[in-house]
């Protein structure tokens, strides 16, 4: 593994410990020219998936949008980059455990939102208000009630 900072190819493995879920390895690395640490994640390679769009355009499915799209709803609330990692990863695990070719964009969107609902509710409402694409207030206050009305069920 090439080192980041001064791309020698010496680097060794300090440590290695399965993420979370088992559905990868991530390992601590020294390097042995500049001394510097980093880490790496060791995945196995998955069938390439196709995301079908709302306007039906296709395209390689990429993870860096998920990501991008949760980090964007948790700025500035007292969620980890831990728990957004493992939200990422919660979201693609359950993408690839369907074991489709193609899967539609609004699919992955739900998938999303059901992450983000039970790691943060300002986050989730953030995300489904640029997702579903909320027209008015109306339309937000709805989705609030809906969140206020399952806590008060008890949910």
């Amino acid at each position: 593994m090439k080192c980041p900072f001064c791309s020698r190819a010496n680097t060794k493995v300090i440590d290695s410990r399965p993420v979370e879920d088992n559905s990868a390895i991530r390992r601590r690395r020294g390097c042995d020219g500049c001394g510097k640490r980093f880490t790496t994640y060791e995945k196995v390679e998955t069938i390439p998936l196709i995301v079908i769009k709302k306007d039906k355009n296709r395209e390689s499915f990429d993870r860096s949008k998920i990501e991008g799209g949760i980090l964007r709803s948790c700025h500035k609330r007292p969620v980890s980059v831990e728990q957004i990692e493992s939200c990422v990863m919660a979201v693609e695990n359950e993408i690839y455990n369907m074991e489709l070719k193609e899967i539609e964009s609004a699919v992955i969107g739900e998938i999303v939102m059901a992450k983000l609902k039970d790691l943060d509710e300002v986050a989730y409402v953030r995300f489904a208000s640029v997702y579903r694409e909320f027209k008015d207030v109306n339309t937000f206050l709805n989705e609030l009630k809906l969140i206020l009305d399952n806590k008060t069920d008890g949910r």
